[in-house]
């Protein structure tokens, strides 16, 4: 039998496979690392984390420029140094993905629909361009050109958008329930219509076959390199968010038979729960705030996925 490959050469593996672009690789880092501990960090901190990526110090200034004049993070210089905070905004659209990505596996479905309904000529082609893009990213599907649909949507996240475009008081917002009466036929064609499903489920097939050897190399060391373990959870959650956060999150009775999403979860939750606490230890030791060392996780670090610290691994 052969014996597992070395977490190291999965994480340098992976990270040449997934090929993250940097922009999108540091608002992993923010969201998942660094806004439990406060969200700030002193450039050089986040300079050395990425070099872990091969990502050199030009891009991360480049791309940190980026990410401010999109209002994902501020800039505060103390003498020759810069650190880098996460905005109230950013706060925001971190929370709504958090929601998402963290939550536990059980998830339950009252058969409720939201629906958006645009009117005609209501919004300029811009706008309406704008709003497509924000609502597939929370997961609504288009189930016409005036009508986005959902069956399970953060309602809070979506107003907020809604809000933010300027559009509030020109989209309709209604309530649907399913009616079972003629079964799923007809609503699973709907569905397929409204979602790539078949992206999806191809997505999530590839995302298992990444990390499964993950899995199974982590599990085998009795030791795992910290700064190892670091890259691997980034890439973890970094290739998750992406299929994640286009998931409508359906529920079964309207999906393929062995869909692979329930499936992903579940191991993305049990391979955090084992990379946490190695790749935290040396997340604080790594990084450095304007006041010092990092401070502590806040305790809803500890309840991702249900818990990082209620069912044992190994």
């Amino acid at each position: 039998m052969a014996r597992p490959r070395r977490p190291e050469d999965l994480a340098a593996q992976l990270t040449e496979t997934i090929a993250p672009r940097a922009k999108s690789l540091i608002i992993t880092v923010y969201g998942d690392a660094v806004l439990p501990h406060g969200g700030s960090l002193w450039l050089g901190s986040l300079i050395d984390l990425m070099g872990l990526f091969g990502m050199s110090e030009r891009i991360i200034r480049t791309s940190v420029f980026r990410l401010c004049k999109d209002d994902w993070l501020t800039n505060t210089q103390i003498g020759r140094r810069s650190f880098y905070r996460v905005t109230d905004s950013g706060k925001e659209r971190f929370a709504a993905a958090e929601r998402r990505i963290y939550a536990p596996l059980a998830r339950e479905w009252d058969r409720g629909w939201d629906l958006l309904m645009v009117p005609p000529n209501a919004l300029d082609a811009e706008t309406r361009d704008a709003l497509r893009r924000e609502l597939t990213w929370q997961g609504f599907g288009t189930a016409s050109a005036t009508v986005y649909a959902h069956p399970n949507c953060d309602e809070a996240a979506m107003h907020r958008s809604l809000a933010e475009l300027g559009v509030a008081d020109r989209i309709v917002h209604m309530k649907a329930s399913l009616d079972r009466q003629e079964g799923f036929g007809a609503l699973r064609d709907l569905v397929r219509g409204c979602w790539d499903i078949d992206q999806l489920e191809h997505d999530y097939a590839v995302f298992l076959d990444h990390f499964r050897p993950v899995w199974v190399a982590v599990d085998a060391a009795d030791t795992p390199d910290p700064a190892v373990c670091f890259v691997l959870r980034t890439l973890l959650i970094h290739d998750f968010r992406r299929i994640l956060l286009r998931d409508p999150m359906l529920p079964p009775d309207l999906l393929p038979a062995d869909w692979p999403g329930q499936e992903s979860r579940m191991l993305t939750r049990n391979l955090y729960r084992r990379l946490a606490a190695p790749s935290e230890a040396f997340l604080m030791q790594a990084a450095t705030t304007a006041n010092g060392p990092l401070p502590d996780a806040q305790p809803a670090f500890h309840g991702r996925f249900g818990g990082l610290e209620t069912i044992p691994v190994g």
